[in-house]
């Protein structure tokens, strides 16, 4: 019995090479919610944090970081009901909510080690929350996450060598840079792509 091997058209090989692709893509319209909630949300937390004990004599002012706690539960469903809308879970999606869920757990573990000391903590946020921004921006091919994971990480030094001052402006810093601008870039893309497609 001969195996003869198929040859394939241009057009079959085309759809075979976009089938590999779209396993790959992540959705862009979630990534740019996920960056936009949480670098208002953490921008908000740690500027008031900031004026807070700068300009008041509150010495509970890290309260403003509870926020967070339903920040997370907003965050979760908001994924779990786009996730479940999208025909396709990719390998590029599961690398992305992975790497962002393996981010969360180390964020709570820190939380628990250093509890109350937001600002020794920043510097280590900002350290771990830049490896999951890196991955992101090499999964969804976006350079402007890979340089905002570039920007935490000398924010990081930053915080750590800067003085209390300059090391309590890191984090709001680092939500704009990091997380906003590529943000909005990233919904402008996405709207681009949607127009393109249509």
């Amino acid at each position: 019995m001969e195996n003869e091997e198929k040859v394939m058209s241009g057009e079959e090989s085309l759809r075979v090479i976009t089938e590999m692709i779209n396993k790959t893509r992540v959705s862009i319209t979630q990534s740019s919610f996920h960056l936009l909630f949480w670098g208002w949300l953490i921008f908000a937390c740690s500027f008031s944090e900031f004026l807070l004990w700068k300009l008041t004599d509150w010495t509970n002012a890290w309260y403003v970081w509870l926020f967070v706690i339903p920040g997370v539960f907003v965050s979760l469903i908001y994924g779990f009901v786009k996730g479940k809308r999208e025909k396709v879970f990719t390998y590029g999606t599961s690398i992305y909510v992975w790497t962002w869920m393996a981010f969360l757990v180390s964020s709570v573990i820190l939380f628990i080690v250093f509890p109350v000391e937001t600002d020794s903590v920043s510097k280590y946020m900002l350290l771990i929350a830049a490896m999951p921004l890196f991955i992101s921006g090499v999964v969804l091919r976006f350079r402007p996450l890979i340089w905002g994971a570039g920007a935490f990480w000398i924010l990081a030094l930053v915080a750590h060598f800067g003085g209390e001052t300059v090391s309590g402006l890191a984090m709001p810093v680092a939500m704009i840079v990091g997380y906003l601008i590529p943000g909005y870039l990233l919904r402008k893309r996405a709207s681009h792509d949607t127009f393109q497609g249509a």
